[in-house]
């Protein structure tokens, strides 16, 4: 049997909430067997896309080489009722819109892009979705699981037996107990936003939870049976702004200060009270010795560290898209026991590499770029890399499949020396842009782990970076760049058999320096999701200062270059503005037409450039190229707002 899980919208608006139906995904579960798994926003570049999800779903068919009339079932990963209410409320605000029901419009979007409307369409419970994708990939065959984020339907933690076959729900918390929305909340106190949560994470270790201990501890009451409440401050208002209203609260690009890292300390401190009361109770409740947790929370990788240690379980598993692209996953699973096949199997999952690979015109691809770049297929691209790391080069890895999920486990990675502590610093100048107090994540070979690492006595799948644990006092020092200023990191320890080629760079680099570890980050920029394509690998590298770039079994470099001799062209969304008023010189603009979109402002003269782009002609035959002109094409490519090819 195969069945499709989707999770995303229908794009019904252009600009909807990035907050709403996020994370849009496609997942083929083959037999039991998730076998493609890819997010839309690898395709549409737009970061946790809320868009429906044709290019990952036409990526999953591609992988396992089926046509959509092979598929029997489609799983979406919210209920009826959700999609239903959803609908109704923008219907009320938009009279001239038809009425028509989520259905209609999930066959409308397949029928239009795939000639295609499934027979059988399923509505999942949010939670129960989460749920069945991670104890599906758990290995276990029984355990606690437990979903905790933002919110499902109409609740935001629910807590699962998992075992015989089934789940039994014994415990579900309302959206006022929100841990996910109540971080969200606070985190703009901070200077961050929807989807930031895990930058303020990496601050925590920076200040001291005791500053503002007594504040949050006034924002929660822990109550028997592993219940508790959020103090609410008045309907509709965010309930940490009531409590922290003589806060200096930062603007986003203003200096980070020691109260906003003691804040995030706090903050950090307070999701761990709450959660590990939950799962102290639940686990001595039920006896359970195996935990799978799911939703965004378990992204929290200091919180799921922090549940190694703690000792209530003797296995942990954390789904490598916990977040709602894993919940397509589940509705596909759910969609399958709707036809009469329950999910019984119960092997570990073992590697995150499920999406589509660079395809097999990657060297076409690469020499389109002659003239840019120079490319050399070396006899083994994997010992040449490791030379290159060993030798100080920050290295663009792009071979494979790509995972499913937020972190790059070895397939499309920038990858560097995990030594030098200015390699840290290095990364973020040269690619991030970001702030310099965001850890990179260390990639070791399994049978290096125990020797740099404290995995804890509890047993868990440490492969997809889900867990922070401590780097052995002896070995901080060894590891600069990849060792946080607590002595902690969110390790990769990789396996011959999930990865053999990656564990056998990381071997190699070991052999040659003395230290088996990589630092491994994701291959992006601050402006894009991680790249998926041989283009999306070949643009971040010409717009960065990555050194070299790795695509398949292919070394490429940078030459020197004229960029009025490429072409320039628009993404689907990318549109210009030009506003005017009586007496006033009001700037011309671009911008991403989607929620919270970026924009930049436009000179007259590039914006008459960009204006006479037709995707045919480079930058030199649209018109005057100046030096100021240039420096704006470049910006705009490097932000991500155009493209730029030869």
């Amino acid at each position: 049997m195969l069945t499709l899980g989707i999770s995303g919208h229908f794009d019904l608006l252009p600009a909807l909430h990035r907050a709403y139906m996020h994370d849009a995904a496609a997942c083929l579960v083959a037999d039991g067997e998730l076998v493609a798994a890819v997010e839309e926003e690898r395709f549409n570049r737009i970061k946790k896309t809320n868009r429906f999800p044709t290019g990952a779903i036409r990526a999953c068919l591609d992988v396992v080489g089926a046509r959509p009339s092979d598929v029997d079932a489609v799983g979406y990963y919210f209920n009826r009722d959700m999609v239903e209410l959803g609908l109704r409320t923008f219907q009320l605000t938009a009279p001239a819109t038809p009425v028509r029901t989520g259905a209609d419009l999930i066959r409308d979007r397949l029928r239009a892009d795939f000639d295609w409307a499934p027979d059988h369409l399923v509505f999942t419970e949010h939670h129960e979705a989460h749920a069945w994708s991670s104890f599906a990939r758990s290995g276990m065959s029984d355990a606690l699981v437990v979903v905790a984020d933002g919110r499902g339907e109409h609740v935001s933690t629910t807590v699962y037996l998992a075992g015989g076959g089934g789940l039994r729900e014994l415990r579900s918390y309302p959206v006022r107990k929100s841990l996910g929305l109540f971080y969200q909340d606070a985190i703009g106190h901070v200077g961050y936003g929807f989807g930031d949560e895990y930058k303020v994470m990496g601050l925590a270790p920076y200040g001291d939870p005791a500053r503002y201990r007594d504040v949050f501890g006034s924002l929660f009451t822990l109550l028997p049976d592993g219940d508790y409440d959020l103090t609410a401050s008045m309907p509709d208002m965010n309930p940490v702004a009531a409590a922290f209203l003589d806060f200096p609260a930062r603007r986003t690009g203003s200096p980070v200060t020691q109260e906003h890292r003691d804040f995030a300390a706090g903050l950090q401190e307070t999701l761990e009270v709450i959660a590990l009361h939950v799962l102290t109770h639940w686990a001595r409740a039920t006896g359970a010795q195996r935990l799978c947790f799911t939703g965004g929370v378990a992204h929290n990788s200091s919180l799921n560290g922090l549940i190694l240690r703690s000792g209530l379980f003797e296995e942990v598993f954390v789904h490598p898209s916990s977040h709602d692209a894993g919940a397509a996953e589940g509705a596909a699973i759910i969609a399958a026991r709707d036809l009469g096949t329950p999910h019984t199997r119960v092997e570990p999952l073992r590697s995150a590499s499920l999406g589509p690979s660079l395809g097999t015109d990657v060297e076409r691809e690469l020499l389109a770029w002659q003239g840019i770049v120079d490319v050399e297929r070396p006899a083994d691209v994997v010992a040449a890399t490791a030379e290159l790391l060993a030798s100080g080069a920050v290295v663009g890895w792009a071979r494979g499949r790509s995972e499913f999920g937020p972190r790059s486990l070895g397939n499309r990675s920038i990858l560097a020396d995990a030594r030098p502590v200015e390699n840290r610093d290095r990364i973020n100048a040269m690619v991030k842009k970001r702030e310099g107090f965001r850890p990179f994540a260390p990639a070791v070979p399994a049978e290096a782990a125990a020797t740099y690492f404290d995995l804890t006595a509890t047993s868990a799948n440490h492969a997809f970076m889900s867990f922070v644990v401590h780097v052995h006092e002896d070995r901080r020092a060894e590891l600069g760049a990849v060792t946080h200023v607590d002595g902690t990191a969110r390790v990769q320890v990789v396996s011959r058999d999930a990865n053999p080629d990656f564990h056998r760079l990381i071997t190699a680099f070991g052999d040659l320096t003395g230290t088996p570890v990589l630092l491994n980050t994701s291959f992006n920029n601050n402006a894009e999701p991680i790249v998926q394509s041989v283009d999306d690998a070949l643009t971040c590298f010409l717009t960065t200062d990555i050194d070299v770039l790795v695509v398949a079994d292919f070394l490429v470099r940078r030459r020197t270059f004229a960029v009025d001799d490429l072409v320039p062209a628009f993404r689907p969304d990318t549109r210009l503005r030009r506003d005017w008023r009586p007496g006033e010189d009001v700037p011309a603009e671009i911008y991403l037409d989607h929620s919270h979109g970026p924009s930049a402002p436009l000179s007259p003269a590039l914006f008459d450039l960009l204006n006479a782009v037709d995707g045919k002609s480079t930058l030199a035959e649209l018109g005057e190229v100046t030096d100021e002109v240039r420096d704006g094409v470049l910006d705009l490519w490097q932000r991500r707002l155009i493209t730029l090819r030869p």
